[in-house]
């Protein structure tokens, strides 16, 4: 499922290893309007309307560097779900505007090319299913039959560990965790 917190993303795309800082002089505000223009003017370029667009990031409001700037940006265009991340720029504001060029270069393939040629570049962004992730009981390092006590006592036990201001933690793992026990306790409660 896409979400927009935490980084939903495509996994066939890999994760950049290092970072830049970019010459875009573009401010958050304006890099997501850019993004969200190029996405309505490329559906009305191609007669086939983009939909379903999800922001998603790792990003909390008013953290000026975070450890995580990678965002990507999700939609649907002629019934395909796409993905477009982009994480090698230090802020979320380069990575957005470097989402918004990428939008902009298939305009362009567009107005110079085909739909065909269009359709054939997106194909490197079409969203892939996630590979399977972890169950509850695994990501908490419980039993299957675990109770209610267990699993929020392995819950309070792992979020210490990986809760994003311990060293080793991060907000994905944090994340992850919380996802766990969400879906322990309501196995649970309806069990």
């Amino acid at each position: 499922m896409t979400t927009a917190y935490p980084l939903t993303r495509s996994d066939h795309i890999p994760r950049a290893t290092k970072r830049e800082t970019g010459q875009f002089r573009t401010a958050l505000a304006g890099a997501l309007d850019n993004v969200e223009t190029s996405l309505k003017a490329f559906g009305r370029d191609s007669g086939k309307p983009v939909t379903g667009i999800v922001l998603s990031s790792n990003v909390t409001l008013g953290v000026q560097k975070p450890e995580d700037p990678g965002v990507a940006v999700w939609f649907t265009w002629d019934g395909v779900q796409f993905c477009t991340p982009v994480d090698r720029y230090v802020s979320p504001a380069a990575n957005l505007q470097a989402i918004h060029n990428v939008i902009e270069a298939r305009r362009t393939e567009l107005r110079h090319g085909t739909l065909a040629l269009v359709r054939a570049s997106f194909q490197g962004l079409r969203a892939l299913p996630s590979p399977a992730r972890a169950s509850w009981c695994q990501v908490l390092r419980v039993e299957q039959r675990a109770t209610i006590a267990d699993i929020e006592e392995a819950f309070k036990r792992l979020a210490r560990e990986r809760h994003a201001d311990m060293a080793g933690g991060s907000d994905a793992t944090m994340a992850d965790l919380n996802r766990a026990r969400a879906e322990g306790l309501k196995e649970r409660s309806n069990g």
